[in-house]
């Protein structure tokens, strides 16, 4: 069935729509959070695992549920050879009148079980042809508005460094920012070497995941040094924490360094009825509210700072 075709059926509207019931508190952005995964590994991954229409009707009302709380974009950080896939992010914006960018990138962390055959012999200005040919041409008719790439723990392994090596070369030629999923803060100081060696400011490196750093000082290092902290995977079990670390970069003036997300979803191909969908709404209803000083700054101001707006 054809998108458009798709769409009418469903219900939906071919125009992004008006924002309705927005969070008192005003609009806000999401930078870390995702709409399908699928953790079957480079080797297998097929899109004919899913069915697109089954992962349009399961992640909607998501969305829906995210965009009466004010969000205007989300950014789906399914790197490719994981799910990523730009198709759906269309047609679900086209239904729910949220913005949802996409990336390109490649994901090397989990002991490269995600990372091509490809990835592990080209050069990082191989692999950096590769994703500034994706943010020319598209992907699937999408633009990608950043690099998402993935490490381990540090000392990084040398596929590792190849693929920041190569986004910071991305970043360099298209001034993409660069959103790292990050094994701990050594590896975040490794990585932020790199992008600067590469001559690329420090503001287009995001951090990603600081929250599993449990040493505020390198989360201070690495923010005074002028890239992003990213606390994501705010949910029950971790509001407390992720209170402290928001404190404490609030207290140490860093907060205009500092974001937050929840790293939720998401549509799993292989699992009946794509398996357990986590909404997008704990962060609002839950953590917002302790940080209610902080919300535009965090959610609005920072967001558009770090990835554009």
């Amino acid at each position: 069935m054809q998108r458009r075709q798709f769409l009418a059926a469903m219900g939906a509207s071919l125009a992004p729509s008006a924002l309705s019931a927005a969070d008192p508190r005003g609009p806000s952005i999401l930078v870390h959070e995702h709409v399908l995964v699928d953790f079957i590994g480079a080797d297998a991954i097929t899109r004919d695992r899913y069915d697109l229409e089954d992962a349009f009707r399961v992640a909607r009302p998501k969305l829906e549920e995210l965009k009466a709380l004010g969000c205007r974009r989300m950014l789906e950080c399914t790197p490719n050879y994981i799910g990523r896939d730009p198709r759906l992010l269309r047609m679900l914006e086209d239904a729910v009148g949220i913005e949802l960018w996409t990336n390109t990138g490649l994901y090397a962390a989990a002991d490269h079980k995600f990372l091509p055959a490809f990835a592990k012999t080209e050069t990082a200005e191989q692999l950096a042809r590769r994703w500034v040919a994706e943010w020319r041409d598209g992907v699937d008719g999408v633009k990608p508005r950043f690099i998402k790439v993935g490490v381990n723990k540090g000392p990084l392994h040398e596929w590792d460094r190849k693929v920041v090596q190569a986004a910071a070369l991305t970043s360099r030629e298209t001034g993409l920012p660069i959103a790292a999923h990050t094994g701990d803060g050594s590896a975040a100081q490794e990585e932020l070497e790199i992008v600067l060696q590469a001559g690329v400011p420090a503001e287009r490196f995001i951090w990603v995941h600081a929250q599993n750093e449990l040493d505020h000082a390198i989360h201070d290092a690495v923010a005074k040094a002028g890239a992003w902290v990213e606390f994501d995977g705010i949910n029950a079990r971790s509001l407390r924490w992720h209170e402290r670390c928001v404190q404490h970069m609030a207290r140490a003036g860093l907060l205009h360094r500092t974001l937050i997300s929840h790293d939720s979803g998401w549509y799993r191909p292989g699992e009946p009825g794509g398996g357990q969908y986590n909404g997008y709404t704990f962060l609002y209803e839950q953590f917002a509210p302790q940080v209610q000083d902080w919300f535009s700054i965090l959610l609005w101001e920072n967001p558009r700072r770090a990835f554009g707006a």
